[in-house]
């Protein structure tokens, strides 16, 4: 299974349950750097700089939960959290953290690495969603056509926002032109944008 370049830090004070996580992330194919306390978590995130952490809550020092306020304070990682027991005020805490799952041990690689997967996936979707906004945000600032023209494709197509926006940048990309022109052109009225259709199932 080829993982290219996702980095994975285990923070893990049983030193048993850390070497099989570490060899079977390892074999299926993951970067894994390593941390038997919270201190050493902190440490090891500032050079390796992870794409996703699995972090043990009951460490000896600072706490797993805390651990992951203060990587938080400069790093923005999915974590994982592992815990021994299903406390629910726990579950409570490491839900407040955003982009977190928590998991109850003994836990297996087969239920690890799906895990894993749908927290990277997840997490990709939300650096997606959050470059486009803030793509929105800037263009809106800086072009009144943009502005303009986003308002009448909502209007006109009901649609967000972010989509009307995603519209122009669209017909741009595909006419090797300026969101700007576009922008202009549409609020102009003499270019009407229509969405595309959703794709449907495809014929045998």
């Amino acid at each position: 299974m080829d993982k290219p370049e996702t980095r994975i830090l285990i923070v893990e004070d049983d030193r048993l349950a850390l070497a099989a996580l570490v060899v079977g992330l390892e074999a299926s194919g993951y970067i894994v750097a390593k941390a038997g306390t919270g201190e050493d978590a902190l440490s090891v995130c500032a050079d390796f700089d992870p794409h996703l952490i699995v972090m043990d809550i009951c460490l000896p020092g600072i706490s797993g939960i805390e651990a992951t306020r203060q990587i938080r304070m400069k790093q923005d990682v999915p974590v994982i959290f592992l815990s021994a027991v299903e406390d629910a005020e726990v579950v409570q805490e490491t839900i407040a953290l955003s982009s977190t799952i928590h998991l109850v041990k003994p836990i297996t690689l087969t239920q690890l690495i799906p895990a894993i997967e749908s927290m990277l996936a997840r997490n990709k979707e939300i650096r997606t969603l959050r470059v486009s906004e803030e793509n929105l945000s800037s263009a809106l600032k800086q072009s009144r056509e943009i502005s303009v023209a986003v308002g009448m494709l909502m209007e006109r197509h009901n649609v967000s926002a972010q989509d009307a926006f995603e519209l122009l940048r669209q017909h741009a990309r595909a006419t090797r032109r300026k969101t700007g022109d576009v922008a202009k052109d549409v609020a102009t009225g003499t270019l009407k944008l229509e969405p595309r259709p959703p794709a449907g199932p495809k014929k045998s």
